[in-house]
């Protein structure tokens, strides 16, 4: 008797687990295929440039009454563009753009039924997420939604103390928050269908996972399915697709002072190691409470529109390669269904236009039928110096590749441009070391 009730629990436990909805699997390589997204962090307290949301942990009911009832009553992002937002989106290079529709103050930004706490009760009164979703797709970008199931006007509507560390605060624990946040999701799929990814920010997500996936089983869950590390890169190649999501600067939401922004080559060079590890980069921005996209943010989407308006080869529908993916300088992708790889070349300083430089690779070797050039440039040319011959070249010596490239485009006016060199080398075998 006691044998077969432990057999029972076993098949009940596997059959458990064998019922759980997951992504489905041709929509994450597809998801994998785009590299390069847009973070959006936007709420009511943009007015005030403090972080988004967290400021009411710890708070006193003075400035938790304040923020839910006076905050709204200043919203008025009469600037906003969206399709300024999704023009300058496009030209960044971005695959995708994911929005906080609601972060863990439970604002709203989406005419909803669910709650007063929304954009329509704003001197704005304009559903913002209906009109961006419309702006990207028009512009050929997919839609990603961030939702926070932690909802702390809820919460503190039901007399629990504001916190993200306690059980009351998680879905699993408290019901009638998974019930409202349901609701707020069903209405989101059904209102801003078709939703192509959704970014679950919460400890606890796995209830409403579930439930997306049952709402619409096209929607690719990334928090709450997926890696996606914040902040940070792996140290190596993580298994299966995943996600980092970065600021530019130091905060998600925008930060009118005390910020310090990475450098556009920071952010590229960002990029570069996250794809060669295999994963997809989702990049931060924080408008400013009016709508407007800060100029500081602008440039450098400006700055990695131009580098990905030459490089965009090496960074979508690429994965890593099969051997080392770095070497000094170097950084390796390679496309996802033939042998043709990548080298992103960073850390070349005063590489003026027209000058030659050589690398040694030790992780591939030439074939016969193999070629070597340099993304953006024709190799005929370098302008206004007509006896120079920029063509790129290779010699495959016993143990190590040789590629010898020229930077023959002119980018930059002062012709020397300091954001990495990516040269493209077709049919070439990758080697163990």
């Amino acid at each position: 008797m006691v044998k077969f009730r432990f057999i029972f629990i076993l098949v009940f436990t596997a059959s458990s687990v064998f019922s759980q909805l997951k992504n489905n699997n041709q929509l994450e390589e597809d998801f994998m295929d785009m590299g390069f997204g847009i973070f959006v962090h936007w709420s009511i307290d943009s007015q005030l440039g403090s972080v988004i949301s967290h400021s009411l942990v710890g708070a006193s009911d003075e400035y938790v009454n304040r923020y839910f009832n006076e905050l709204p009553k200043t919203f008025y992002p009469d600037k906003f563009d969206a399709d300024e937002w999704a023009r300058l989106f496009k030209i960044s290079g971005a695959e995708y753009v994911v929005f906080t529709t609601k972060h863990h103050n439970g604002f709203c930004m989406w005419d909803t039924d669910t709650t007063d706490f929304n954009i329509m009760n704003t001197p704005y009164g304009k559903d913002i997420t209906k009109e961006l979703f419309d702006a990207l797709r028009k512009h050929g970008l997919k839609v990603g939604v961030y939702f926070s199931p932690e909802d702390f006007n809820f919460l503190n509507k039901q007399g629990n103390l504001i916190s993200r560390k306690r059980e009351m605060s998680q879905i699993t624990e408290n019901s009638e928050l998974l019930d409202y946040d349901k609701k707020q999701v069903k209405e989101l799929v059904e209102k801003f269908s078709p939703i192509d990814v959704i970014f679950f920010d919460a400890f606890e997500t796995e209830p409403i996972v579930q439930y997306v996936h049952a709402l619409d089983p096209n929607i690719v869950v990334t928090r709450g399915e997926m890696e996606t590390p914040e902040q940070n890169i792996p140290n190596a190649a993580l298994p299966g697709p995943w996600e980092t999501c970065m600021t530019m600067g130091t905060q998600w939401q925008y930060k009118p002072t005390n910020e310090t922004y990475k450098s556009g080559t920071e952010l590229i060079e960002k990029l570069v190691e996250i794809r060669a590890k295999g994963g997809n980069f989702l990049m931060n921005i924080g408008p400013k409470p009016n709508g407007e996209i800060p100029i500081e943010q602008e440039e450098r989407l400006r700055e990695i529109g131009l580098w990905m308006f030459v490089n965009n080869e090496s960074i979508k529908n690429v994965r890593t390669v099969p051997t080392s993916i770095k070497d000094g300088d170097m950084w390796f992708t390679k496309d996802k269904d033939d042998n043709t790889a990548y080298v992103l070349i960073s850390g070349q300083k005063d590489w003026f236009k027209g000058f030659r430089r050589s690398f040694l690779l030790k992780n591939m070797k030439a074939t016969k039928n193999t070629n070597v050039s340099v993304l953006g440039q024709n190799d005929l040319v370098v302008e206004y110096w007509p006896e120079n011959t920029p063509t790129s070249r290779y010699i495959q010596h016993k143990d190590l590749l040789e590629i010898s490239i020229s930077r023959a485009q002119r980018l930059y006016n002062d012709k020397v441009w300091p954001n990495p060199i990516v040269v493209k080398i077709t049919n070439v075998e990758f080697i163990n070391n």
